[in-house]
């Protein structure tokens, strides 16, 4: 006998979907707080032996960010990542196939502010990844910063986040037998202060260490754009010069992450909040670049290598724009 469940009426569906993003954009901005309070304060409790515990165990796997991560299926597949996806929603396009027995460096654009088609197409399954590209098994970098917070750790590596460092990345990318990506956001954090909605400009011309990492790894890079990665928050006007721009590179200089002031809607009204704004985004993977390996690549050959990186993204951001109802007249801006 089977048994049919009943639709959910698009009320709740969209009750779930908010909730959803509502758990995601919190888990980022105070889950980390959160996670270190906890194992501070449960040291001066009668649970004081889990911290220890957890303590000896983060000492033994401090290395584990940069070993791959600990992926685990059952959180990368939860219908949570589902419903955040309905939300906006989210969409993931393949535009050539990847072979399996390669490992590739794709690079990510733009940051955004919170980087949300990165982490839910590469770090949950909720778009298809394994299904669009099978064999393939995706890895995201992150700062290595926030793999220092007790828990929070655990939690960043289930869904496939790596450190961003070199030994980290070389781990993925010289794994025999292929079938691993490494996605690397190359605006990084910087790109994150000039994530507006309208923008096309990217923090790239002189961001050349991924491609160096691709020559001396003889890895394919592969170009990916976001398209309305930029349109999910408003940000404070902060212009280069301003004394707010100013603070925001000093803070990140000293901790390592920009702090963009950013804003979009509420919980239960749309006029001001944290929540991201309903606006599509789909994340275009464009086709192999193939790399010729080189362990120690002169200037010249990454300068080479770099603007037909170059080319071919703006190439893909051509392609496609008129889909995402962006004007004829705007192209892509290299900074």
């Amino acid at each position: 006998m089977k048994v049919e469940f009943a639709p959910l009426s698009l009320p709740l569906q969209r009750r779930l979907q908010t909730a959803s993003v509502v758990q995601w954009v919190f888990s980022f901005l105070g889950l980390a707080q959160c996670c270190i309070a906890t194992f501070i304060i449960l040291f001066f409790t009668r649970f004081w032996l889990v911290s220890a515990l957890y303590a000896a165990w983060w000492f033994l796997d401090r290395e584990k960010p940069s070993k791959g991560g600990r992926r685990i299926h059952v959180i990368r597949n939860s219908v949570v990542w589902r419903y955040m996806r309905d939300y906006f929603p989210i969409t993931l396009v393949k535009t050539a196939e990847l072979d399996p027995r390669q490992n590739y460096l794709m690079g990510f654009h733009p940051h955004g502010v919170l980087a949300t088609g990165a982490f839910l197409n590469f770090c949950t399954e909720a778009s298809g990844f394994s299904t669009l590209f099978p064999g393939i098994t995706p890895h995201l970098m992150m700062l290595s910063l926030w793999f220092r917070v007790p828990f929070f750790r655990d939690y960043l590596m289930s869904g496939g986040l790596v450190s961003s460092d070199k030994e980290s990345a070389s781990y993925v990318l010289k794994k025999p037998g292929g079938g691993n990506t490494l996605a690397i956001i190359v605006g990084g954090a910087q790109e994150a202060l000039d994530a507006r909605p309208g923008s096309c400009t990217l923090l790239l011309k002189n961001r050349k260490g991924f491609v160096r990492l691709a020559i001396e790894h003889g890895t394919p890079l592969v170009p990916v754009f976001s398209f309305g990665e930029n349109e999910l928050f408003d940000q404070v006007r902060n212009p280069k010069g301003s004394w707010l721009r100013q603070l925001q590179h000093r803070l990140q200089q000293i901790m390592g992450i920009s702090l963009p002031l950013f804003h979009a809607r509420g919980i239960f009204q749309y006029n001001f909040g944290l929540l991201p704004y309903r606006r599509p985004i789909c994340t275009v993977v464009g086709k192999p670049i193939p790399v010729q390996r080189k362990h120690r690549p002169s200037e010249e050959e990454v300068d080479r290598v770099h603007q037909k990186y170059l080319n071919e993204l703006c190439k893909l951001f051509e392609e496609h724009k008129a889909k995402h109802n962006i004007p004829e007249d705007r192209h892509l801006e290299f900074i």
